[in-house]
């Protein structure tokens, strides 16, 4: 049986993703195939490449990412994403979907078409950062005269890139949907709306789900904090470790119903 893991967007909060994975892998799940947008497609990027959800929270925290983001000199962001380029070549060195160890799709949003493009061939690093390019914040990313922003905007669970390529799907979802916190600031109306405008639609991919992993713990979390990031991979570790009994129920269901 083939398994496939989603993992959603989520800015910080995407660190949950590697605690996730961490407990799937101690459960013994061989993850097959990925497919994420945004903070999930680098979690899901390194992943495939061969490191583990600790190293990669090792990076997470020894890396400066803002040193390599510079201000944009046009109206359409705040920061351009292209210097980040050399930084991830520090990691990905091959920089080719062909050379990672677990098949990896990455969604992105061609801003122009207003339609979901997913990457799976070729170089890797580019379409990375087109999937996390958050409208407002980062100006579109280019790639063949396209412009690209955040996954997320149109699908921020792409369940879809991996359905009749596997046999189980598990999502994990870092961005649980309650909405009673207080807006105090421009930053949280900003976050709030980014999450009204994706949710509907990614409440319909939870169903696609064999399993679905939503610490609801993560509304706690600043999407734009990285400080966090060992508190965030502990959540997403421990609250996967609570789902182990249903996520054997699942297979086995899944196994008699075939």
């Amino acid at each position: 049986m083939k398994t496939g893991l989603v993992l959603s967007g989520g800015g910080a909060r995407g660190v949950a993703h590697l605690g996730v994975i961490k407990a799937l892998l101690e459960m013994g799940v061989v993850i097959d195939r990925i497919s994420g947008t945004s903070a999930g497609a680098i979690a899901g990027a390194l992943l495939a490449h061969g490191y583990t959800p600790d190293e990669i929270l090792k990076i997470i925290e020894t890396t400066p990412f803002f040193r390599h983001v510079r201000p944009a000199f046009t109206r359409m962001g705040l920061l351009r994403l292209d210097k980040a380029e050399a930084l991830y070549r520090q990691y990905l060195p091959h920089d080719s979907f062909e050379a990672l160890k677990i098949p990896l799709h990455v969604a992105a949003t061609d801003l122009i078409e207003g339609e979901l493009i997913v990457f799976e061939s070729g170089e890797l690093i580019r379409p990375i950062l087109a999937s996390c390019c958050l409208p407002g914040i980062f100006e579109p990313y280019q790639i063949n005269q396209r412009q690209y922003v955040d996954g997320g905007v149109l699908n921020n669970l792409p369940v879809e890139c991996l359905e009749n390529k596997v046999d189980f799907i598990i999502g994990s979802h870092c961005n649980p949907f309650q909405l009673s916190k207080p807006i105090t600031s421009l930053k949280g109306v900003l976050e709030r709306s980014l999450i009204l405008a994706v949710q509907s639609k990614t409440r319909e991919r939870f169903a696609k789900c064999h399993v679905l992993i939503e610490p609801t713990e993560l509304n706690r979390f600043d999407v734009l904090n990285l400080r966090k990031a060992r508190e965030l991979f502990r959540i997403g570790y421990e609250y996967t470790l609570t789902l182990e009994d249903r996520l054997t129920k699942a297979v086995r269901e899944l196994s008699v119903g075939g």
